[in-house]
């Protein structure tokens, strides 16, 4: 098929650009480079069945005409990172919001099927567990920009609801926690790439708050088989799928694992909210999918351990060389 993928050079979407192009699809990436990352996709420039194109999905111009030369559209682009969100949170409601509704509008003039990615954080501060795709959302309050991405996230999903009752095939992916290869702390994969980097350089891995907060990581592999099988299987038309792993795990935990697995000698640090993202944070103490709709509907099951997964993502890390950035952030080359 004719396939584009928005967000194609980010963590998540060059991962289904590889399985894309390894089924034999036409791929077009557009993406602007802003987390997306040129190393990720190298290995398909030049090759006759792919195209990378560096622009935005603000650019409508740009978007309908991918759009319409696509028979799929796989939309990932969006501003992500919490640090990138509480940063500079008006980017990124423009990009979350204008841009979705750049790519829903596209796909609805040129009748293409779009699977569209959301988030887990449209749940905000709930405390359920699991969480089902019908429960209430908790918010804070609108001074506190964390909320500000929920809020875009779940905009994106009423677009896409509403494009999905004048019947246009559209899928909605609420992702929890992915990492794998090519995380990077600018993007997803934040805490773990940000572990990762500690325990290999021996520094202390930093845990934010108290670490008893929960969360469920999911290999990048199983995210993309999620998001496969949201396009391939039609009674999911119209509907919201949680793809993720339902393990649940408190991120002190997760340091201590992953100093474990990598041989380290650093000490787990525990520092304050404040102190990386500011006076006005507020964080969600738990957040566990509930993944029967997703198994009943879509077939999908989780199938890598997280301490496996761990293992494969810390040897992918020892290959690769995390350089700082100029505004102290991490990213990786190889």
């Amino acid at each position: 098929m004719r396939v584009l993928v928005t967000g194609g050079a980010g963590f998540i979407g060059s991962h289904l650009v590889d399985r894309l192009m390894d089924r034999g699809d036409e791929v077009c990436v557009l993406d602007n480079l802003s987390t997306g990352r040129i190393q990720n996709v190298r290995h398909h420039l030049g090759h006759p069945h792919f195209k990378l194109v560096n622009d935005s999905i603000l650019n409508r111009k740009v978007v309908n005409r991918l759009v319409e030369s696509s028979e799929v559209v796989f939309h990932l682009a969006a501003a992500v990172g919490v640090w990138h969100i509480v940063e500079n949170p008006l980017a990124a409601i423009s990009v979350n919001v204008e841009g979705t509704e750049n790519v829903l509008r596209a796909a609805f003039s040129f009748w293409r099927k779009v699977v569209i990615a959301s988030s887990s954080e449209v749940y905000g501060k709930s405390t359920k567990a699991p969480l089902s795709e019908d429960d209430d959302r908790v918010l804070g309050p609108t001074s506190i920009s964390r909320w500000s991405y929920s809020s875009s996230k779940a905009i994106d999903e009423h677009f896409a609801y509403a494009y999905a009752a004048r019947g246009l095939p559209a899928v909605i992916l609420r992702f929890f926690n992915a990492y794998g290869p090519r995380i990077h702390e600018n993007g997803y994969g934040t805490v773990v790439a940000r572990f990762i980097h500690q325990a290999l350089n021996e520094r202390p891995l930093t845990v934010h708050g108290d670490g008893r907060q929960t969360r469920c990581f999911c290999h990048v592999d199983d995210t993309v088989r999620g998001i496969l099988l949201a396009s391939e299987v039609h009674e999911a038309e119209g509907q919201v799928f949680n793809i993720g792993n339902d393990v649940e795990i408190t991120v002190h935990d997760l340091a201590l694992l992953v100093k474990k697995l990598a041989r380290s000698e650093s000490e787990v640090q525990f520092v304050a909210y404040r102190d990386y993202y500011g006076q006005r944070f507020e964080d969600t103490p738990r957040r566990v999918p509930d993944l029967r709709k997703a198994r009943r509907i879509l077939g999908y099951s989780p199938e890598i351990r997280l301490e496996e997964g761990l293992a494969r993502t810390i040897a992918w890390c020892r290959e690769h060389r995390f350089v700082e950035t100029a505004e102290g952030h991490l990213t990786v080359e190889p």
